[in-house]
């Protein structure tokens, strides 16, 4: 039986076939932020780095949140997802409770008087984009796979166990994907 193909939208998911062998992608989970006939971006949010927020950016003094590769584009910047659009304004709304961006001053401001907590936002050096019609051409090629998902699980989800747990609910069709071999030229 052929497994059902999702469309990709804003708030779903692209998890990353096994033999994807690119060093942003390889077993990748990536939310889409936006997906339209101009084009597509998102963040990983599978990847952490080994830096805290505080590490990386002094304005975040003491808050340790992880920060995560977000993908290959602007990675000189931050961007950020959150819970918590009552608290921060200019946020766009990427699925029911999470939403991309908004007035990082604010954030800041927040997390200085200890009003956001790191369980409500996630930090992205760079994001993932697609020109138009470019990941629609990936998704024909098979490198792709299109999920549904929640903030739940995209906020509170253990990032090393993601991949795996992501291609699990997918069904039978996928198990094979969960143990491929990092390299299957040395099996």
């Amino acid at each position: 039986m052929e497994p059902i193909k999702i469309k990709p939208l804003a708030g779903r998911i692209l998890i990353s076939v096994p033999f994807l062998q690119d060093f942003y992608f390889k077993k990748a989970v990536v939310l889409l932020a936006d997906h339209s006939d101009e084009g597509s971006f998102g963040v990983i949010i599978n990847k952490p780095v080994k830096v805290k927020l505080s590490e990386l950016e002094s304005d975040f003094e003491g808050f340790n949140a992880p920060v995560f590769i977000g993908g290959p584009v602007n990675t000189d910047k931050l961007f950020f997802i959150h819970t918590r659009p009552d608290l921060i304004e200019g946020g766009v709304r990427i699925l029911d409770g999470l939403y991309w961006g908004g007035n990082l001053e604010t954030v800041r401001k927040l997390i200085h008087e200890k009003k956001l907590s790191e369980a409500e936002i996630r930090f992205f050096v760079g994001y993932s984009g697609w020109m138009a019609k470019q990941l629609d051409r990936e998704l024909e090629e098979n490198s792709w796979v299109v999920s549904l998902t929640n903030t739940d699980q995209v906020i509170r989800s253990n990032p090393d166990e993601m991949w795996k747990q992501t291609l699990r609910k997918l069904g039978r069709e996928y198990k094979l994907w969960v143990n491929y071999p990092p390299d299957p030229m040395l099996n």
